[in-house]
């Protein structure tokens, strides 16, 4: 692993002082207190200002089509990441806009890429149902052809939902074959939000966030919006899940985030430091062997590649957070805006790692399930058997 510092040339010094500006303009206190008082993790206003200064095209374009180079890709990640960009669902709407052009119509892609490139159009996912988990094969939303086949009629229910409420349509995963093996009766939809019989119901989540259930009553979608084969929707399914789960074949520049979630992983280095802060200048010999502790198992994390640092950074972020509040005694359960937290060095974010590390344990598929995919695939381990 390659840790030296990357000179930046003078025009790439100048980019990342652009959109270090921009973000400084775009990404203010009121936009961050709005995001931690609503949980949408998303601005609209932000997000349309990414797209008019041509950021969302530059980054979900290859180089060789006009978009960002690695190191242009790095300055712009960690500039967004520093000023807490409430952005976050932009990674679900460029991974989907991927698979629209891929395996979708060519007249679909022409009426949906520009504008996602332009931040008009987000994508979402809906994939999890009430009573599936994180096995999404056992899906039981089903899609119907109607008619002459140029339609279909597609009811059922889909969990967590997230930016649901924002997006203009969801890259939903159908049954449409009840009777056909598993993973050979999925069919994907890219179903417009405004279709009649759509129904989406917030739901709070236990660090604040907010997802969705979507209900889909009668819903008729024409044959154009279907993305891939019928009954092939498994073959999309899994360059979507293996790019959300960081199973992809790795870059050689050695710029690109060391596994997934580590945008996550930069709020609790942020938590670290400011805990440091804090109680590290105590004196107290006991504190400080567990904030170095602290420290240790948090670099352990960020230096993990791979599948095995999505698990590492989501178990570490869940075992130090309470840590990291008790260091601080009582006042460290005050989130952040409430009366008194603001006399706090940390502001809140230990009490706020300590929330996002529940969640952040489910994101893409429980730790259960990619300890699982680890044993099995990683490592060459047999079957879990749960009898």
């Amino acid at each position: 692993m390659d840790f030296s510092r990357v000179a930046l040339s003078a025009d790439d010094a100048a980019f990342r002082d652009r959109t270090r500006a921009f973000l400084a303009e775009h990404v203010t206190e009121d936009v961050l207190r709005r995001d931690r008082e609503f949980g949408e993790n998303f601005d609209e206003g932000v997000h349309l200002a990414l797209g008019e200064a041509g950021y969302l095209a530059a980054d979900w374009k290859l180089e060789s089509e006009g978009g960002f180079n690695a190191l242009r890709r790095r300055i712009f990640e960690l500039e967004i990441a520093r000023a807490h960009t409430p952005w976050y669902h932009w990674g679900t709407t460029s991974a989907v806009a991927r698979l629209v052009a891929q395996f979708g119509a060519p007249e679909l892609t022409e009426r949906v890429l520009p504008g996602v490139l332009s931040g008009e159009i987000r994508l979402c996912l809906g994939y999890t149902e009430p009573e599936g988990g994180s096995d999404v094969a056992t899906c039981k939303t089903r899609a119907v052809r109607d008619g002459d086949g140029s339609s279909w009629v597609i009811n059922g229910a889909k969990m967590f939902t997230s930016n649901a409420q924002n997006a203009r349509y969801v890259f939903l995963l159908t049954n449409t074959d009840p009777q056909g093996a598993k993973h050979r009766n999925l069919t994907m939809f890219l179903v417009p939000l405004d279709s009649p019989g759509v129904e989406i119901q917030g739901i709070r989540t236990v660090d604040g966030d907010r997802t969705n259930i979507v209900y889909y009553s009668d819903v008729r979608v024409d044959d154009c919006y279907r993305i891939g084969e019928v009954n092939g929707g498994w073959t999309v399914m899994r360059f979507a899940l293996d790019a959300e789960h960081g199973i992809v074949d790795p870059e050689d520049h050695g710029l690109q985030n060391i596994s997934t979630m580590s945008g996550h992983a930069a709020l609790m280095a942020e938590a670290v430091d400011k805990v440091a802060a804090v109680v590290g200048e105590t004196g107290d010999e006991s504190v400080n062997y567990r904030l170095g502790r602290d420290v240790a198992r948090m670099e352990a994390a960020l230096s993990t590649p791979g599948m095995y640092g999505r698990v590492a950074l989501a178990q570490t972020m869940r075992d130090i957070s309470p840590d990291l509040m008790d260091l601080q005694g009582a006042a460290s359960a005050l989130p952040t805006d409430t009366r008194g937290s603001a006399d706090r060095a940390d502001g809140g974010a230990a009490e706020y790692l300590f929330r996002l590390a529940v969640p952040m344990g489910i994101y893409g598929g429980t730790l259960e399930v990619f300890r699982n995919m680890i044993a099995q695939h990683e490592l060459g381990l047999g079957r879990p058997s749960y009898g």
